[in-house]
Parts: structure tokens; sequence; C-alpha cells
């Protein structure tokens, strides 16, 4: 008891420097709490960011994907081996189906274009413009095997495109026209397009013959999609005779940034140990995802979009070193002003420090004294700090990232852990100054 009111006395006679303690504290417990609560939040918050941009899985058939390791990719020629479009709705069905956001499955075909009912150049599609088609769903409510409804499509995994007009609908005879293709066409919202096989693949069952279709949008891309017409996928496999057919499927998850246990299974998972096995199929990484779609769906081969993850992976770690670096910072900043404060402090008190040692009071009894009156204040600095960064986190978290942050109780640990070492560095730096006092000279003034 005579400790803590010898305490609260010199708290009361010297409010000015403690004040200032305290600041210095809640400032440093500001940022920190605010920083650290991004870091250990951001991961989610940037792959919800990232996932904006499209899907980040690519599904094609098995066949496909070994021609086009072999020879390349080549976007002149049509498919010539085909998924079924209706096992596209099992990826509702894996481990991490929560975690997928949007799919689509997609046809792929060069056809014949031309604009309006197509009589002026030939219904039968004779003449015209051959362009790349997307058959496709726009915004398709499926139910999976397990009762799940969810409603998915191109306009969940477009939603960067500038479109003029609206989306297309799955069952109507309607089309999104990209912007290069439009201008080419001379077609605009509202206007009509015929479209026509060009019969370079072989058709599983009898064609339909061209269709006409009205044009509900008019996209910008700012790809090579904006010389593309994307059409319900019911009339891209009727008009080619591919019905239930899709060369592709794109799927936008939720994922776990890569690290080297994820970069070693996505190599072959299969040299995995048990325990990272689990570990690995169990973690929503890309490469997981992706492998348990390819359980799913037959004939297929699930592949990451490498770009979009190695740009997760590497805007996730430079993003969370400048924060972190910030921390340390201010940290260090904290202890340098707690510690010139507390010198300062010692050297107006340096009579009375004095005068308690002639009276009989011990080196250790003094630091103690010393530590309490800092230690009280660092910790009512260290409370309004913490206060104070939480709000500064849900308001970094609404302005980047259109969304609050997550407060994980082991950053306010932390935080109160780096508090207390800094205090006490700075603390320490100082009370070696009283155990150089000798009480006879400074009360004699020499």
């Amino acid at each position: 008891m005579f400790f803590l009111r010898m305490i609260r006395q010199s708290l009361r006679r010297r409010r000015g420097k403690r004040l200032l303690v305290a600041a210095v504290v809640c400032l440093s417990a500001t940022v920190s709490v605010a920083m650290l609560g991004v870091v250990f939040d951001v991961g989610d918050k940037l792959t919800a960011e990232l996932s904006t941009y499209g899907s980040n899985i690519t599904v094609k058939p098995k066949s496909d994907v070994v021609v086009a390791d072999l020879y390349g990719d080549s976007d002149a020629t049509d498919p010539t081996a085909f998924l079924k479009e209706s096992d596209a709705v099992n990826v509702k069905t894996i481990f991490w189906s929560y975690n997928i956001t949007a799919f689509a499955p997609e046809l792929h075909m060069h056809m014949t274009v031309v604009a309006g009912d197509g009589t002026a150049d030939g219904a039968d599609g004779a003449s015209g413009t051959t362009a790349k088609t997307v058959g496709t769903w726009f915004s398709k409510t499926v139910q999976s095997s397990t009762g799940e409804s969810t409603t998915t499509g191109v306009s969940a995994l477009r939603s960067w495109w500038k479109v003029e007009g609206g989306w297309a609908h799955d069952d109507a005879d309607e089309a999104m026209v990209g912007s290069r293709l439009a201008k080419s066409l001379g077609v605009g919202v509202g206007d009509t397009i015929t479209v026509s096989t060009r019969g370079t693949v072989q058709a599983q069952s009898e064609p339909s013959g061209p269709r006409t279709l009205t044009v509900t949008g008019v996209y910008e891309s700012g790809d090579d999609d904006d010389d593309a017409v994307y059409l319900p996928s019911s009339v891209s496999q009727a008009v080619n005779g591919l019905p239930d057919a899709a060369d592709e499927i794109e799927v936008k998850a939720l994922t776990t940034p890569d690290n080297d246990l994820a970069r070693r299974a996505a190599k072959n998972p299969q040299q995995l140990s048990q325990e990272d096995w689990e570990t690995w199929y169990c973690t929503a990484y890309a490469s997981s995802i992706a492998y348990q779609i390819e359980e799913v769906i037959p004939g297929a081969v699930a592949k990451q979009v490498r770009q979009v993850q190695a740009l997760e992976g590497t805007v996730l770690n430079k993003t969370q070193a400048v924060m972190i670096v910030m921390t340390v910072l201010t940290l260090i900043a904290a202890t340098i002003a707690v510690a010139n404060l507390m010198a300062s402090s010692i050297g107006e008190r340096s009579s009375e420090l004095a005068l308690l040692k002639a009276l009989g009071a011990k080196n250790g009894e003094i630091g103690r004294l010393i530590l309490g009156e800092t230690g009280a204040m660092a910790l009512l600095g260290l409370l309004a700090g913490a206060l104070l960064g939480s709000g500064v986190a849900q308001l970094i978290g609404r302005l980047v990232f259109s969304s609050s942050i997550t407060m994980r109780p082991m950053v306010f640990v932390l935080v109160a852990a780096l508090i207390a070492l800094t205090v006490l560095v700075a603390a320490l730096a100082s009370i070696r100054s009283i155990l150089r006092l000798h009480p006879a000279e400074v009360l004699h003034g020499r």
C-alpha cells in the first residue's frame, strides 16, 4: 500500500512528463495494433480483392492439356476434346465448395458472324466475319448433387468488364459482343447478329443451323475478348451440334497464398509424406482445390492461373513486410522517446531520489518505484492505443478493402508484450543513471 501511495503521489505531482510517456506509448500501440491487425487479416482481404479479376483455376479435357503441353495453345483452332457441361456443377461438391465463389463452363468455337438476320450475306454462313464465340452461362441457377443451389456464370467472373447495355440471359436468343467486333460489324445494343457453324469440328448431333441473336450488351474487356461474342451455351451447342459440351470450365476460388508445401504439392502431390499430404489437402491452396476438382470431373485437368497466384503471393509478402517494418520502426522510436523522457524526469528528480537513498532506500527499491510509475502510464497508453489502433485498422479495411478487419486476440497479446519490452528497455537505460547517484554530492549541489 505504501508503495502504491508513493506512485500515486508521484504521478499527481508530475503529470506533464508522465502524460507524455502515456501519449508516446499510446501512439506506438495505435500503430502497432493497426498494422499487425491488418497483417494477420490481409491474406484473406487480398485474396478477395484479387479474385475480382477473374478465375484463378481453369479446368480442361486431359487430352487437350497434353496436346497443349506438347505444341502450345492455339486460339486459331477449335477444340477437339470436350468435357460434359453438366459435370461443371460438381465443383460445388468438393471439400472446399464454399471457397468457390463462381464458375462457368465455356465452349470456345470459331463461328461465322454477320450483322442482322443474315439474309443479306446468306443464311448458310457462307460469308461474313469469322470470330471467336464463347458459349457459356451468364447467370445460371444450378443445383449440385448435394442439394445445394447456386447462381453462377461469367457475370461474376468478368466483374471488371465495362458493359454498355446489359448481360444476356441464358434461356433466350441473346448475345454480348466485344467492343472491337461490334465496331467491325457495325452493331450496337438492341441490334441482331446471326451466328452459324463453319463445320470444322466433327458434330456429335445434327447442327440446328444459323441462329439470330439480339445484342443485349457491348462489353470492353481490355484483352482479346473484345473480338469475341459471348452467347448462351445452349445456343452454341445447338448451332455446332455439340450437346452438353464444354472445352473449359473457369473457376474463381478464395485460396490461401502458396507456400513451400503448396509449391511442392503442385509439382507432384504423391511425393508428399502422409502428414504433409493431409495438411495440403485440408488447406485452401489453389493446387489442392484444383486437385479435388479433378477428382469430381471425369477426364479433366485443373490448373492454377499462375499469374494470379504469383501476384497474390508477391503483393501479400510486400504488404506484410511494409507493415511489419512500420511497426518495428514505431517501437524503436517509442523506446528512444520514453528513454529520453525518463532521463529528463530523473534529472529533475535527482535531489528527491538522492534524499531517498540517503534515508536508506536501496537502488532496487528506487528502480521499482520508477518502473511502477512508468508502467502505470504505459498501461494507460496501451489501453488507449489498443482502442485507437482497432479503429484505425477498421478505417484501413474500409478504405483499402471495403470491408472490416477481423481483430484477432493474438494481436493485442503481441502488442502488449512488445510495448512491455519497449518500456522495460527504455526504463533500464534510464535507471542505470540512478545507480550512479551519490546522495552527498547531489544534496550539496556538486
